[in-house]
């Protein structure tokens, strides 16, 4: 079954009039908490979705509303044009809301943000009209195929997107059945080479598109996007599991034929990597006329006639519904609801003269009946979870019967915690803010600059069991505020780990596990250790009165400019001043001349200020007998 070129987002932009202002900017900082999120058993995160650029005060507050449901997005903000060029589809459609402010938002509740690209190089800019083979042949050749490599890695590098999303559809719906052969291997290649950049650089890669089946079902199905070849290289697979009927009444996704289409895709690869595609909109299709219909507006339906369909969303059948008399009915052979009404129209024929006429119309749609079935899928083949298109066009309804699933299936809560032991004993000398215990080093202290730590702790459930052979993880916090992992281990027998750390600055660390379908990621709290510098540093233990003396030493690590002061609390008078300054040459020597007018006992010691790498820094009191 091959349907027309239209995928939902085409249809969408027909009955979704684009936003060219959003009016209330403040709908992007709009961030309630879901009932959810502070539940004690929140509920596992399958939900994820489009944003699309036209809908974005309704897609926007649905997705940060939902949060506790939800672990990525795809903002639906741009098309491939050409080898060179992404255009941005966003900021025509919002120019008073500057891009920043819904990535600020979205990345404030905590989603990974995957944008999806459409191709758009289909389109002649001469005639308007699609062409077919164009995104096709530029995957076969080598340069420009690395040109839309380059360019689309650019596009996730310069925003620090988390990956990127295809939609390329003119695979399946313009170019022609023959073709399919050729762009496979193409596209393949293509997967491979994009695959390979965005994984150098930590990023992900995930794909959207329609449904294969099992060839050996006979079933037909889009096989160019080659599922069992690019299995290896893709991070997700999002199941466009809608759009079934379309040229005449039928359902939007039937359940039998979105779980021959799962089933196949977990048989060829990790079924965490899949998610089922989910529509937020109905059908509803002209079955039949009586009478003489009038001439509509353009800006309404240009013809009543039978196999005129037109899309609604969600959270409106049920005024629809009601305003003709309907009584939806639940089909559990395709899992979907539908109902019939009849709708009179009008107006004048074309010469001005009175006429009606009335359609008999059919609709499908899905509800939460259809979310709760598709949502059980991903908890009996353990999928990454399912995609709605698009988010703000669901009802209450449906989000609720997705939170009961997600609830009934949620992972096990995994509590970590660390400790930062210093092994070693510290010389006193070096430094009076760390003690010579060599016992545990608290949050929030410092230590020398050289000193070994090991990193200790447990990784448990909630009842204390020990979560075993899990892979853990140390990471660093780095200047733009963002963890970088920079060790690996694993949990052992008893759910503890060791990670030896030699630490050169001060910095935030912490430890975190692997989720993994029966467990969420375990993440310890950050603790903050300062490093100091080494001061190592002479001064004599007695001098005459009226004679000066020289106090010198050696900051480490060796650097040149590092202000250095020599602190004299004790003097009560003469010719020395409370504190003198210095900075260190290019091997952090320092050195100070003094000299004491009265006999007594004077304590001294050295100080460094604070940086970026490192804490402020001193060392012991030092008394000096001035004779």
């Amino acid at each position: 079954m091959k349907p027309t070129r239209w995928r939902a987002w085409h249809v969408s932009g027909r009955f979704l009039a684009p936003l060219a202002i959003l009016a209330i900017a403040a709908i992007f900082i709009q961030q309630a908490v879901p009932e959810g999120a502070r539940a004690a058993n929140p509920p596992r995160k399958i939900l994820s979705g489009w944003i699309p650029y036209y809908s974005m005060n309704t897609a926007l507050p649905s997705a940060v509303n939902n949060a506790d449901l939800i672990t990525e997005v795809s903002p639906f903000w741009y098309t491939l044009k050409d080898q060179n060029t992404v255009q941005d589809l966003y900021t025509p459609a919002n120019p008073s809301v500057p891009m920043s402010q819904p990535l600020s938002v979205l990345r404030g509740a905590g989603f990974k943000i995957i944008p999806t690209i459409t191709d758009g190089t289909d389109i002649d800019p001469k005639t308007g009209k699609a062409t077919s083979m164009v995104l096709s042949n530029l995957l076969a050749s080598p340069t420009s195929r690395a040109n839309v490599v380059a360019t689309i890695m650019k596009l996730v590098m310069d925003n620090n997107f988390d990956g990127i999303d295809l939609d390329f559809e003119n695979f399946a719906y313009v170019d022609p059945l023959s073709t399919w052969p050729t762009t496979q291997t193409r596209w393949v290649q293509f997967i491979s080479d994009l695959s390979t950049a965005l994984h150098a650089q930590n990023k992900l890669l995930s794909i959207t598109t329609p449904p294969l089946f099992n060839p050996t079902s006979g079933k037909k199905g889009y096989y160019q996007y080659a599922w069992a070849q690019v299995a290896s290289m893709i991070d997700q697979l999002h199941i466009m599991a809608y759009d079934y009927s379309t040229s005449s009444p039928g359902p939007i996704g039937p359940i039998g034929w979105t779980t021959d289409a799962v089933t196949y895709a977990i048989s060829v690869m990790p079924a965490s990597k899949v998610y089922i595609g989910i529509p937020g909109y109905g059908r509803d299709w002209v079955t039949a006329v009586t009478g003489t219909c009038p001439s509509l507006p353009v800006n309404y339906l240009k013809t009543v006639a039978p196999g005129v369909v037109s899309t609604f969303v969600m959270h409106d059948v049920s005024n629809l519904a009601n305003t003709y008399g309907a009584t939806p009915t639940f089909n559990a052979k395709y899992g979907e609801s539908t109902f019939n009404y009849q709708k009179v129209y009008n107006g004048t024929t074309a010469d001005g003269t009175l006429t009606t006429c009335t359609a008999t119309r059919t609709v499908w749609y899905q509800d939460q009946q259809s979310f709760t079935l598709r949502a059980n899928l991903v908890g009996q083949y353990r999928l990454g979870g399912i995609s709605e298109w698009t988010f703000g066009m669901e009802d209450a309804t449906a989000v609720t019967s997705v939170r009961t699933v997600a609830t009934s299936i949620a992972p096990d809560q995994v509590i970590a915690n660390v400790d930062l032991l210093n092994p070693t004993i510290v010389p006193p000398s070096t430094t009076s803010a760390i003690s010579p215990s060599g016992t545990e080093v608290p949050t929030g202290s410092t230590l020398s600059i050289g000193t070994p730590l090991l990193l200790t702790g447990t990784f448990t459930l909630p009842d204390k069991t020990p979560v075993v052979g899990v892979p853990v993880h140390l990471q660093f916090k780095n200047s733009a505020g963002t963890w970088s992992t920079v060790m690996d281990g694993a949990t052992g027998n008893s759910g503890t780990y060791a990670l030896p750390v030699l630490l050169g600055g001060s910095t935030t660390l912490r430890v975190i596990s692997d989720g993994s379908w029966q467990r969420v990621e375990g993440d310890s709290n950050p603790i903050s250790v300062g490093i100091n510098r080494v001061i190592g540093w002479t001064i004599p233990s007695t001098v005459r009165r009226g004679e000066s003396f020289t106090i010198s030493g050696q900051v480490q690590p060796q650097s040149a400019g590092i202000a250095v002061t020599l602190n004299n609390p004790s003097n009560p008078s003469g010719l020395a001043a409370p504190t003198q300054s210095a900075t260190t040459d290019a091997n952090g020597n320092f050195s100070f001349t003094t000299i004491e007018t009265q006999p007594g006992f004077y304590t001294f010691n050295i100080s460094t200020p604070a940086d970026s790498t490192f804490a402020a820094t001193q060392t012991s009191f030092v008394t000096v007998v001035v004779r």
